[in-house]
């Protein structure tokens, strides 16, 4: 469940590339993601140490990984804002010309960056669940294989229905909100936030099916 969003932002990131590179960058990224969640797995006393309080401000204590969290959220934001506005501005002024195509480097850059705030989380999240390092290797590796083997169906669909990238686009907007506001304390139950998307995924695939159906009866 930790994944979804990630897998999102690897789907659009990756967009950029040429078409005979997007495959090659998502498995790139979900292998550095792999890499790094296995690393934080392994230091369990850093884990533990990103969590104590490094200052204080407006009464409010602040750590490492709340800093991780605001700064993740906030590129969340200006991701998902920046892609929305060439997606309707593109639109808007009719023009058909491509985007100016990312480098390899530069897209895998951008996924291992945000991958370390969700690596963060839900390596948290593994450790408070058990103590045996093998359990949650093997959990992590489950994890991003299923990513892997589902980052391409779902980057292709998300890029092939305009409406549905840009409802993944507003996916990482509330997620970007909920880093932030997780990073000041105000904790979100992930529930609530996978709640909000299922509910806006099942709209999304009733629109879908009655836009096939108005096309067959025209």
């Amino acid at each position: 469940m930790l994944g979804i969003d990630n897998l999102v932002f690897i789907s659009i990131t990756a967009d950029r590339l040429p078409k005979e590179r997007q495959g090659l960058a998502r498995r790139l990224g979900l292998a550095a993601a792999l890499l790094m969640r296995l690393a934080l797995l392994g230091s369990i006393s850093f884990i533990v140490s990103l969590k104590t309080p490094l200052f204080s401000l407006a009464g409010q204590s602040f750590s490492w990984r709340d800093l991780v969290m605001i700064g993740g959220g906030a590129f969340l934001l200006y991701k998902g804002t920046q892609e929305i506005h060439e997606q309707i501005e593109g639109e808007a002024e009719g023009d058909s010309a491509p985007r100016a195509a990312a480098s390899l480097a530069r897209v895998v850059a951008s996924i291992m960056a945000l991958d370390i705030v969700f690596s963060l989380d839900s390596v948290i999240t593994a450790v408070g669940m058990s103590d045996d390092f093998a359990v949650m290797a093997c959990a992590v590796v489950i994890a991003v294989a299923i990513m892997l083997f589902a980052s391409g169906p779902v980057a292709r669909f998300v890029n092939a229905h305009a409406t549905v990238k840009m409802l993944a686009l507003s996916f990482l907007l509330l997620i970007g909100m909920v880093l932030v506001a997780d990073g000041f304390g105000v904790h979100v139950p992930k529930g609530f936030v996978y709640a909000a998307i299922g509910f806006s995924v099942f709209v999304e695939a009733l629109n879908t099916i009655a836009r096939k159906k108005r096309r067959t009866h025209t």
